[in-house]
């Protein structure tokens, strides 16, 4: 009889934590993060952007796709509110270059396809909410 390995531990943070029931509205209402509220600020005003955008969770936290995941939030570690600005879950061999104007001091780009808005608090993503908007239609023009 063959010996079977046992599986590797994954820690919690390298593995996707599925949705509870209820989707996106069920895992915010269960979430402690000291910018909630901000969060929903944004998330609403991503929805708003293109009737056509979905959400779900993914990689423990609100997603957004149209046809592929294009934005995630991401919420550890918690001291600012951050939204990441993708082109799906796999880096593409060739990545395009994107341009986003009139966000510079919020945006930091990891790859020439992928960059992280940061906002201090949630009273900056009050502040803010158009400017975000704006980044994601710049952005989904791009894709």
């Amino acid at each position: 009889m063959p010996h079977r390995k046992k599986p590797m531990p994954t820690s919690k943070s390298s593995r996707q934590v599925a949705a509870p029931m209820g989707g996106v509205d069920a895992f915010l209402a269960s979430l402690a993060h000291p910018h909630k509220e901000g969060i929903e600020l944004l998330r609403q005003a991503i929805l708003a952007v293109d009737s056509r955008i979905t959400e779900d969770v993914k990689w423990n936290a609100p997603s957004f796709a149209l046809a592929d995941h294009f934005a995630t939030f991401k919420l550890h570690p918690p001291a600012t509110l951050q939204l990441v600005l993708h082109t799906g879950a796999r880096r593409q061999a060739s990545p395009r270059r994107f341009a986003l104007s009139g966000a510079e001091p919020f945006i930091k780009w990891a790859a020439p396809d992928r960059c992280v808005i940061t906002l201090a608090n949630t009273a900056s993503a009050r502040e803010h909410t158009a400017l975000v908007a704006n980044l994601v239609r710049q952005w989904l023009e791009q894709l």
